[in-house]
């Protein structure tokens, strides 16, 4: 994108226009200035990673939206690093990660998040309890008050969720 091109222009108004609105939108929902002003850059990044113009007459419910998902996914990254830091703080020192490797636990567990967030949440639960609770099927169904084939299903269902992401991923 040049300075020359329409779509840089068109661009470059949209956020002259809205950048100030979306950053104080942001502000009044996170409670901290450098969150909101991260998370706008990184919509206006997503809209120029969009490679579309933003047509239409509702600019700011377009932001908004995309402002929105990036709101919740910071919601859900700091709940899991919240959840990561209470357990690790439960280990004796002399068994408690490096740096770098609580990084990339946090990573995991971000992108396990992802991968789980399109199922519905008995079936997440089923997943977490079995895979990462090590909890057999008759054991996830009477935690969830199921069946223990209901159990074995959501589990299932989990499974080829997550195998048709990666598939999808690898593909794409």
């Amino acid at each position: 994108m040049s300075a020359s091109d329409p779509e840089a222009s068109r661009f470059t108004t949209l956020y002259r226009d809205h950048h100030g609105w979306l950053y104080h939108w942001l502000r009044r929902r996170l409670g901290c200035t450098e969150q909101a002003a991260d998370l706008a850059q990184d919509t206006f990044v997503r809209v120029l990673a969009r490679g579309e113009p933003v047509t239409g007459t509702a600019p700011r419910a377009f932001l908004g939206t995309i402002a929105r998902g990036l709101v919740i996914d910071f919601w859900r990254r700091s709940a899991l690093e919240k959840a990561y830091l209470e357990a690790l703080a439960q280990l004796p020192p002399r068994t408690c990660p490096s740096a770098e490797a609580r990084h990339e636990a946090l990573q995991m567990l971000e992108r396990t998040a992802a991968m789980l967030d399109g199922l519905k949440p008995r079936v997440r639960q089923a997943f977490l309890l079995h895979q990462l609770g090590g909890r057999t099927h008759r054991q996830v169904a009477e935690a969830l008050g199921v069946s223990t084939r209901s159990a074995e299903r959501y589990v299932a269902e989990a499974l080829m969720h997550c195998y048709r992401l990666r598939y999808q991923l690898e593909e794409g």
